[in-house]
């Protein structure tokens, strides 16, 4: 496996361009030699500036060409949103070569990118496509709060009906395994439930019992360390105090809200279920402070951390 990471550079009007090259300028020369940025040049060298960093992009930057050149700061276009489509796809092809071996990306518009014709729902629906998988997994990771999100980026309605048996199961898996590949021997994994009390008996759905009872049952039978459903009102406050290694989350807010609260700088989103390895920030592109300079590159740090770990060949 390659120990080179891939930064794709996400939308060129938002942060991205600004975490991107403050971080890489922290690196030292060995970790600098390991990067490559997948972005536009012009853009990386006006957020060099905006940031008052120096860096030396000759060897660093794979680039791509922007029609128009370099965006305005901060608007809204389909360019941007086509530009972040193609840096995504030309790192996942790299990846897929094992000419890197992890790829992290800075923030996208999801807006910007269905303007410019790539109808994704995020990244790890993009990503789940580029590589040919059907589905991919969300996991957010902190030292004290790992989380792992049964769906994400669809209505409450939807995330309730896609809660299957076999989903939840799957889920169960990827988390399990990735723990495993990271150092957790025997990962203790617990299940959010999804009506408040899990249902009470059936005194508020009967989903809890119908569609995740059956999941944990299964994933016990093959041997797997996993509780519930337990009530999500308790489940993460026992996870942060150190009763279980992850929790199962059924939708996007139910997993988020806690992690974000606890861990907002320095939580990594990673995705699961990919051929591909992938880290990225857990923020959005900030357009009302893009080219300005005030961007925080903390998370960013943390997600090549985190890379830097897979594309080591953690086991």
């Amino acid at each position: 496996m390659s120990e080179i990471i891939g930064i794709t550079m996400g939308d060129p009007a938002g942060v991205g361009p600004e975490i991107t090259v403050r971080a890489v300028a922290e690196m030292d020369d060995a970790a600098r030699g390991r990067t490559r940025i997948y972005g536009h040049r012009a853009t990386l060298e006006a957020a060099a500036r905006a940031t008052g960093v120096t860096l030396d992009l000759d060897a660093l930057v794979k680039d791509f060409e922007i029609e128009g050149g370099a965006l305005p700061w901060g608007k809204l276009d389909a360019r941007a949103g086509d530009a972040a489509y193609r840096f995504i796809a030309g790192a996942v092809t790299d990846a897929l070569n094992d000419a890197i071996g992890c790829i992290v990306t800075a923030p996208i518009n999801k807006e910007a990118l269905n303007l410019a014709g790539h109808h994704y729902d995020g990244h790890t629906g993009m990503l789940a496509a580029l590589t040919g998988r059907k589905s991919a997994f969300m996991l957010l990771a902190s030292d004290r709060l790992k989380v792992i999100h049964v769906s994400t980026h669809v209505s409450l309605k939807t995330a309730i009906d896609r809660a299957t048996p076999a989903r939840i199961l799957d889920t169960i898996r990827a988390g399990n395994d990735h723990l495993k590949r990271i150092g957790y021997e025997t990962p203790r994994i617990a299940v959010a439930g999804i009506n408040p009390h899990c249902g009470e008996s059936g005194l508020f759905g009967t989903e809890d019992d119908d569609q995740i009872v059956p999941a944990v049952e299964m994933a016990r039978a093959e041997g797997i360390d996993v509780a519930g459903p337990i009530s999500a009102d308790t489940v993460y406050h026992r996870a942060y105090s150190g009763a279980f290694d992850l929790v199962v989350a059924q939708y996007h807010d139910q997993g988020h809200i806690p992690i974000k609260l606890v861990a907002f700088d320095t939580a990594v989103n990673v995705s699961l279920g990919l051929p591909i390895d992938r880290t990225s920030v857990d923020h959005g592109t900030a357009f009302d402070i893009a080219g300005t300079g005030r961007a925080n590159h903390t998370n960013m740090n943390a997600a090549i951390a985190y890379a830097r770990r897979l594309a080591a060949g953690s086991k």
